[in-house]
């Protein structure tokens, strides 16, 4: 085409049609690589959790489901399923245990039995007065923690928490494990006569192992049922624990004559040593079920009636005695039959094993001692655990997943055969597990009742930027003072049980012996005492906002008051949609 003549335009598009095209090509190319790259970034991963939209958490907040506030549909605990669950925590071959542990101490009969009524008292008032926050607003313990801990420094509480429910779930384990053992000696008695291939520093035999493998694999399916429908696990419990133990019991009673040996001794110590012994034995009881004074929300929002809860001030302490009485008038008859006071009922099982009819006796028993193993573990432990790994990951996990990590972690990593192995090892854990837990109780109590005034918001829980945020770091300082004010002085005892070596004042040792009612007591006065004098008036509402105004479908009105008009807006748009 000549260069000296005018282009018509069709032939100039003509022209540069290919140039236009590949950059077209190379455009394009690059908007599909960009794309490609935020999928990468936004995409999740298998391992992370749909992201769940929440009727009361802030759209950019994670969350799922089971943290959020019960629904009315899933309110199924009555006061029956509060007892039954503590028939379920408290019929166990540790609370049987305790007593006879006790006595073993140098501590008599008389004093074990009332030691165990005391340390009931102290475990049932504090988990009353915090259950009624679940009860009341439906949220489990990890979200509760925030109003009195503030968002962030909630997690100190968790964490501690979940550790300690760890080693609790692995030491039901490994009771759970020895009855297994009496099950397949009873089967097989040459089980008992396995040889054993492990090193003694492994501090479980060949054969302990494969019982304690077996146990796991039986606890593990009933660790999936959802928290709402386990009281009718602890209905079975109910139904078969307790006759199985009051039977053996009067059996052990009765092939020793009615003659007690425990219950005619006197205390081996005397005066002030026996006083700071019956306080130490005392505090390591109450320590064994502190947890539950903190953590109680994460079944008591399961609740149909806020006042089912208060039936647990007198089930605790009598359910708690009578379990120990019959493990003292066992472990005393065993004495007087055997020579050996044994302080677990599977040894007395063990015992049953050569007698015409006992193997029937034997496996049959130990199953039912199984089934409680494997029913307080889920309730004591393994919820408690799942509720505060939620919480601290809510991307990765729900309760589901939380009950399956603490499966492996607390039975495998933690070796917990070696806390069961003897009874001044087993109280010596129970007494440092209060340390943390005693300040935690008595923080939430102060601020749910005495600060607060059961006036909590709980949408407002669920936002790091609402009243609980506490600033921009999210800590209640009155918390921090209170917490490590009860902590400090008594790390150094704590070392001590640990490793005796280490160098313990006499003053240090004796606060340690009262450290469950130190620490709550002492986290109660302070945390009062700094919220009077230095209040954080952000926090004190004068309603309470339960987040369910709308979402029950009826406006409470003039008992509700907001502090974020959004919130309930959006949940009212949602129930009219």
């Amino acid at each position: 085409m000549p260069l000296n003549r005018p282009w018509k335009p069709q032939q100039v598009a003509l022209l540069l049609l290919p140039t236009l095209m590949a950059h077209s090509r190379i455009e394009e190319r690059g908007r599909a690589a960009a794309h490609q790259a935020r999928l990468r970034v936004t995409q999740p991963s298998s391992w992370t959790l749909p992201k769940q939209s929440s009727s009361i958490a802030p759209p950019d907040v994670w969350t799922n489901a089971d943290m959020d506030p019960v629904p009315p549909e899933r309110r199924t605990w009555g006061r029956g399923a509060f007892v039954t669950y503590w028939v379920s925590d408290l019929v166990t071959i540790s609370t049987w245990s305790t007593g006879s542990a006790v006595v073993t101490l140098g501590l008599s009969a008389t004093d074990a039995v009332l030691i165990t009524l005391v340390a009931g008292i102290c475990n049932a008032v504090p988990t009353v007065f915090n259950g009624a926050i679940g009860a009341d607003l439906h949220v489990p313990f990890p979200i509760a923690a925030r109003a009195s801990h503030g968002y962030c420094f909630s997690y100190f509480a968790i964490v501690s928490r979940g550790i300690l429910a760890m080693f609790w779930f692995g030491v039901h384990t490994g009771y759970g494990g020895t009855c297994v053992s009496a099950m397949l000696t009873a089967i097989w008695p040459s089980f008992a006569a396995l040889p054993n291939h492990l090193p003694a520093s492994a501090g479980l035999t060949t054969a302990g192992m494969i019982s304690y493998f077996l146990y796991w694999l039986i606890q593990f399916p009933v660790l999936l049922i959802p928290t709402h429908k386990l009281q009718y696990l602890f209905w079975v419990k109910t139904v078969l624990m307790p006759p199985v133990a009051i039977a053996m019991t009067i059996w052990v009673a009765m092939k020793a004559g009615g003659n007690g040996a425990f219950f005619n001794q006197p205390p081996k110590v005397h005066g002030t040593e026996r006083a700071w012994l019956w306080l130490s034995s005392m505090t390591s009881v109450t320590g064994g079920y502190s947890t539950l004074a903190v953590n109680i929300s994460d079944f008591s929002r399961f609740s149909k009636d806020r006042h089912a809860h208060y039936w647990q001030i007198p089930t605790i302490p009598l359910l708690k005695t009578l379990t120990a009485l019959m493990g003292i008038i066992s472990a005393s008859a065993a004495q007087q039959i055997w020579g050996t006071p044994y302080w677990t009922p599977l040894q007395i099982i063990d015992k049953w094993q050569g007698t015409p009819g006992g193997r029937a006796a034997a496996f049959f028993c130990a199953a039912i001692w199984l089934l409680s193993q494997v029913s307080v573990n889920v309730s004591a432990n393994a919820v408690s655990f799942a509720n505060d790994v939620t919480t601290l990951a809510p991307k990765w996990f729900n309760v589901r997943r939380g009950t399956i990590l603490v499966s492996i972690v607390g039975s495998w990593a933690l070796c917990p055969w070696i806390i069961v192995s003897s009874g001044k090892t087993f109280l010596n854990f129970m007494s440092a597990y209060a340390i943390f837990m005693a300040p935690m109780a008595g923080i939430l109590f102060a601020d749910y009742w005495l600060i607060k005034r059961k006036k909590y918001d709980v949408p407002a829980l669920y936002d790091p930027r609402g009243i609980y945020g506490y600033g921009k770091y999210g800590t209640n300082w009155r918390a921090v003072v209170a917490t490590f004010t009860s902590i400090i002085p008594l790390l150094p005892a704590l070392a001590n049980k640990v490793n005796p070596s280490v160098h313990l004042q006499t003053g240090l040792r004796r606060l340690f012996t009262i450290n469950w009612l130190y620490g709550f007591f002492l986290s109660v006065f302070l945390y009062y005492t700094l919220n009077f004098v230095f209040p954080d008036k952000t926090s004190l509402i004068p309603k309470i906002v339960t987040g369910f105004e709308y979402v029950d479908g009826v406006k409470v009105g003039a008992e509700s008051y907001s502090s974020n008009d959004k919130v309930t807006e959006e949940a009212k748009d949602k129930v009219e949609a």
